[in-house]
């Protein structure tokens, strides 16, 4: 992938795909703005999607060459008619033009190329901005032909979105903040394809969990050993690993010190599994958190 140069009077037909652009460039060769997710051009008659994977905790996924593109509206329930989702919904017929960009970074657009519906939207259940849940309307989208490809970021850049979003669930507050944790741990957790698979571990998840030891190891009990910008440093620990399909959810995580998660990587001991497993049930039981402790008891059996 190589950044476009810095040219003068950028044309769609400039576009190379795989290529990064920024906002100006974007801007130059569509007409259009960049800083929603869907953008109309009445000038070049296209539509310009934006998959901000850096900006939000729940972002568009694919699921094989498929994207499941989440229509317009930061609130409340969506609606397939609403400004720009009717445009998206009809471009198979309407003779606009859609096209697909990805983005890890600020300024940062990767161009995957044409896109056309893959079949007709659908609704699903979604957190909204303030994780609130509402009905969202989803469309399938595809590559026109086989010139387009969804980018495949460096790990250099997983870590750069890692880090933005990371920087979203700091000033996340603790009541909205267990609301997003819930919310991911019903989703599988997300394998991106860089340089090796990548599983990602969702943000909300790690800091809801760190937040909830309040400054102790949920193993050994004592206090972080030292802070790391003022906050006592604890390391997000999955009781069943992810790489043997533990899910990324609260109701699987315990927050550890640096000496004790490497410890019960090395020793694997069960009676270390066990103390954490129950740890986790102690939170949830003193939360009265039944649905989790539903999940719980399903995961580990008890």
């Amino acid at each position: 992938m190589q950044q476009f140069n810095n040219a003068n009077n950028i044309a769609i037909s400039d576009l190379v795909i795989g290529n990064a652009y920024t906002n100006t460039q974007i801007n130059q060769a569509f007409g259009c703005s960049t800083q929603g997710g869907i953008n109309r051009s009445h000038s070049t008659n296209t539509l310009v999607l934006f998959v901000k994977h850096n900006k939000s905790l729940y972002d568009d996924q694919w699921d094989g060459d498929i994207l499941n593109y989440t229509g317009m509206g930061p609130t409340g329930p969506q609606d397939v008619n609403y400004s720009q989702n009717r445009t998206l919904n009809e471009s198979n017929t309407n003779g606009v033009t859609v096209h697909l960009f990805e983005c890890y970074r600020d300024n940062e657009y990767f161009y995957d190329g044409v896109v056309v519906l893959a079949g007709p939207y659908f609704t699903a259940t979604e957190p909204d901005v303030n994780n609130d849940l509402r009905e969202v309307v989803k469309f399938p989208i595809k590559f026109k032909d086989s010139t387009g490809r969804k980018t495949i970021p460096t790990k250099e850049m997983l870590e750069s979105c890692k880090k933005e979003k990371k920087t979203i669930v700091k000033k996340i507050p603790d009541d909205k903040l267990k609301k997003a944790a819930k919310n991911a741990g019903k989703k599988n957790p997300k394998k991106t394809t860089a340089t090796t698979t990548v599983i990602e571990r969702d943000p909300a998840v790690t800091e809801h969990t760190k937040r909830r030891a309040n400054g102790k190891c949920d193993l050994c009990g004592n206090y972080a050993p030292f802070k790391s910008k003022g906050e006592p440093y604890l390391e997000c620990h999955h009781v069943i690993q992810l790489a043997k399909d533990g899910p990324d959810a609260y109701y699987n995580t315990v927050a550890l010190c640096p000496n004790c998660h490497r410890k019960v990587h090395i020793v694997n001991s069960k009676n270390d599994f066990n103390f954490l497993k129950n740890k986790i049930k102690s939170y949830l039981e003193a939360d009265n958190d039944v649905e989790s402790l539903q999940a719980f008891k399903e995961l580990f059996g008890d």
